[in-house]
Formats: C-alpha cells, sequence, structure tokens
C-alpha cells in the first residue's frame, strides 16, 4: 500500500540496507535513496508515506532536503535521524516542520514507532494534542533554575557548558535536569526536545 511507502535516505550503505530490511520485515514499502538529490528526483506528486532521512549528508543535507520538499509542494511527513549531540539540528529540523527526529544508535522498537506515527499522520498538519498542552502546564511548574536548564538543554548545551553558563557546576546541573525530566514527564532527552518544539519554547 503506497500510504505505507518509507522513502529512506541515508548515504552510509550499511545504514541505508539495515533500516530498509528492518522496516520491510515490519511489512512497509520502502523505497532507498543515496541522496537527497535522488529523492527529489525520483518522488512523484502528489506521493504518499513518508521519509526518514539522515540529517548529516554530503551535498544536500537533511535540512536541505526538507526545505526543497517543502518547496516543491510534497506535505509528507518527515523524521530525521541525528547523530548523538545534534539537539540544535534536530530543533532547527521540527521548526522546518519535521514531523520527529531520532537519534542515533537507535533501537528497533524506537525507529518502527517513529516511522508509524509518521505515516498515522500524514500530511495533515498536527492538530493541537491534549499531551502537549499538559506539557505546557507542567513546564509551569518548574522553578525558574529548572526552566533556565530546560532553555538551554533543548538549545543543544551540555551539563558542562549550562553549568559555565548559570555558574554552576555539572553534578547540579544534572540534579536539575533529573528533576525537570520528572516534572515535565519526558522520557528522553529527544521527547523533552520535541515536545518544547511542538510547544514553542524552542
Amino acid at each position: 500500500m503506497a500510504s505505507d511507502r518509507v522513502h529512506v535516505v541515508d548515504d552510509d550503505p550499511a545504514m541505508r540496507d539495515s533500516v530498509g530490511f528492518l522496516l520491510g520485515t515490519e511489512g512497509l514499502e520502502v523505497r532507498l535513496y543515496k541522496t537527497g538529490a535522488d529523492l527529489l528526483d525520483g518522488l512523484a506528486k502528489p506521493s504518499a508515506g513518508c521519509v526518514l532521512t539522515d540529517i548529516r549528508m554530503p551535498g544536500i543535507d537533511g535540512l536541505e532536503l526538507l526545505r526543497r520538499l517543502r518547496t516543491a509542494g510534497h506535505t509528507l511527513p518527515v523524521v530525521m535521524m541525528t547523530g548523538h549531540g545534534d539537539v540544535p539540528l534536530a530543533v532547527e529540523a521540527m521548526k522546518l516542520g519535521a514531523c520527529d527526529f531520532i537519534e542515533k544508535p537507535f533501537d528497533d522498537e524506537a525507529l518502527i514507532q517513529a516511522i508509524r506515527s509518521a505515516l498515522e499522520r500524514g500530511g495533515v498538519a498536527r492538530a493541537i494534542d491534549p499531551g502537549l498542552r499538559e506539557f505546557v502546564r507542567r513546564v509551569g511548574t518548574l522553578s525558574e533554575r529548572e526552566r533556565q536548564v530546560l532553555d538551554h538543554l533543548v538549545a543543544g548545551g551540555t551539563s558542562k557548558e549550562i553549568g559555565r553558563t548559570l555558574d554552576i557546576s555539572p553534578r547540579t546541573v544534572e540534579i536539575y535536569r533529573a528533576k525537570l525530566m520528572a516534572k515535565t514527564q519526558a522520557e528522553s532527552l529527544q521527547e523533552l526536545v520535541r515536545w518544547s518544539v511542538l510547544a514553542g519554547l524552542a
């Protein structure tokens, strides 16, 4: 079924093949592309399914690919694969309209969940999610210092960098981080960043 089609773009052949194999075993129709240009050339309009692309690639990177897809009128949901520490890039991707990002190395289940969620969403603009309203309410319960740490985390700061900026030790930053993760009920930094971008906090 075309609506279950996943367009995978990654310049790393091993990664491309393993992701393609995994999604294929889930019964999804997979198309593999070495570059963003290959996808742009081969994509029919209108097109169904979703795009899974690496964010760091030679030539057209993931962000540029997302821009070009939108400029060309493609409304396919786009999931970005990011490397460790690419939080600022992930934030930028979500602001450009990516529906999700997943950090490498990821486990199979997390990837499948992100793809299923993107396929269910289709090209439809996201409605205000009750979970999003709840997240905003929880952010309102943070102390001033916890909120500062949240802002720096979402901007891609490490514990060491945040500590330097706020004049506290990295260990203290970790304590504030644990507290704000508990209060916002975010299960991971990825989830915290995603919710913060969707809520307009990043």
